[in-house]
């Protein structure tokens, strides 16, 4: 894990001590109902691992008697875990009611860090708990329209704190000078490390016309930005003919609309003479599989797009059959904010010798999760299968070679208006097209 520097006046203080701190301010309780805390979560991840494991190995369809039989006896050990787990969690909720020096205890937050702890002590950041609040204002955000600055998250996984993915064009993210791979410290004094991504959109979120102060650090120095909160229309695809017959689209996220846009402009781009194409997946976050896969039946040839499998090794393919296959010379550009599907259409270009890579490393996210809603309106997302490119790799973790490496001069860009990437992707497309 990286050391980010002290902010302010708090010299020496290393990642260590604002894990604390977040802790602290999230509960608010002091030592004594933390350690509470710790002990639940602690006594408590046995049996809600083995719940969970149970319930998703339910749903998958295996025909073999033998795994039936250890399933059951495990669920067994389960129901004996359970017994001795609550009669536990009673002694300790005991303890705090007569024990605890304050009255004014949030029952419910301290009941929702039980579960979060769960799921945190997973060690997957993308595996979280969401009370029934979290959970609808996340949904709320699949609606394509909403309140707020305009900007793509990612983890950081080095720093455990989240970034700046990239901020999405014209929008108040975008005015306010934030820039791909800031790091969000904090949102209105709220530390955010360690904080599910979804939890930090709840926190940039809000009505329309108010602002969120957002402390970033970037380049060693921390900067307070107050960013206004207006309506932001998620566009996915934009598009440009540049010059000798090259076409430029660059796809932002995998949408349930992309496929559509990413076909109205490829036609709009053949319509206008298109000789070559730079596909742009920088910044692209991923999305949806399906907008994804459907996308690369615009450009790959028959065969695998990519498959999936479970730790049950349970596998799931997605085919295509070739009648689209893109026939013209491509790059693609892709950096280390390229995550999930974008890596996903990246890898199986580069699996079929479709089309070159320029840029960086990718982010290396090859794992798929799963919404679970339960009764209380609640639900978790848990990360419950790894995905393979064509030729079988698993980027997870290493992320994706470009073919050409080409790194960004951010002082050229944002000082001179230069794209380095870009004119080197064009040189690169340049050359296939003679």
């Amino acid at each position: 894990m990286t050391d980010m520097p002290a902010k302010g006046g708090r010299i020496g203080v290393g990642m260590e001590i604002y894990e604390q701190q977040n802790r602290r301010q999230t509960s608010g309780k002091g030592h004594f109902i933390a350690g509470m805390a710790v002990g639940i979560v602690t006594a408590l991840l046995v049996v809600c691992v083995g719940y969970l494991g149970y319930q998703i190995q339910k749903k998958v369809e295996d025909g073999s008697r033998n795994s039936q039989q250890v399933n059951a006896d495990n669920a067994g050990q389960n129901a004996t875990l359970g017994q001795a787990v609550s009669e536990k969690v009673d002694i300790l909720k005991y303890m705090i009611d007569q024990y605890y020096y304050k009255d004014d205890i949030d029952r419910q937050a301290l009941e929702n860090g039980v579960y979060q702890g769960l799921m945190d002590a997973v060690g997957d950041p993308y595996t979280s708990y969401f009370n029934a609040d979290d959970f609808n204002t996340f949904m709320e955000q699949t609606t394509g329209a909403y309140y707020g600055i305009g900007a793509y998250v990612a983890q950081d996984i080095e720093r455990n704190y989240p970034k700046i993915n990239s901020p999405i064009p014209g929008s108040p993210a975008e005015e306010a000078g934030l820039r791909p791979n800031d790091i969000i410290f904090e949102v209105d004094g709220v530390s955010t490390y360690g904080m599910d991504l979804d939890k930090v959109v709840s926190l940039i979120k809000g009505e329309e016309g108010t602002s969120v102060n957002i402390t970033i650090y970037r380049d060693g120095e921390y900067m307070d930005l107050a960013v206004e909160r207006r309506q932001v229309e998620i566009p996915t695809v934009e598009h440009e003919m540049m010059e000798d017959g090259m076409a430029y689209i660059r796809i932002i996220e995998f949408d349930d609309v992309t496929p559509g846009q990413f076909q109205e402009a490829l036609q709009t781009s053949r319509n206008k003479g298109m000789k070559g194409l730079v596909l742009d997946l920088r910044g692209n976050p991923g999305g949806s599989v399906n907008a994804v896969v459907d996308v690369a039946r615009m450009l790959l040839p028959e065969g695998l797009v990519v498959y999936t499998e479970n730790k049950y090794g349970k596998r799931e393919e997605y085919r295509c059959d070739g009648s689209n296959e893109f026939d013209l010379p491509l790059v693609v550009l892709v950096d280390g904010n390229s995550a999930s599907a974008s890596e996903l259409l990246s890898g199986a270009i580069q699996d079929y010798n479709k089309g070159t890579l320029v840029g960086t490393t990718t982010f290396g996210k090859g794992i798929v999760q799963q919404l679970m809603k339960l009764e209380d309106g609640s639900a978790i997302k848990i990360t419950v299968s790894s995905y393979y490119t064509p030729k079988g790799r698993n980027i997870h973790g290493t992320g994706i070679e470009p073919d050409v490496e080409c790194p960004f001069d951010a002082e050229a860009y944002y000082n001179g208006d230069f794209d380095n990437q870009l004119y080197r992707a064009k040189q690169v497309l340049e050359d296939m097209m003679e």
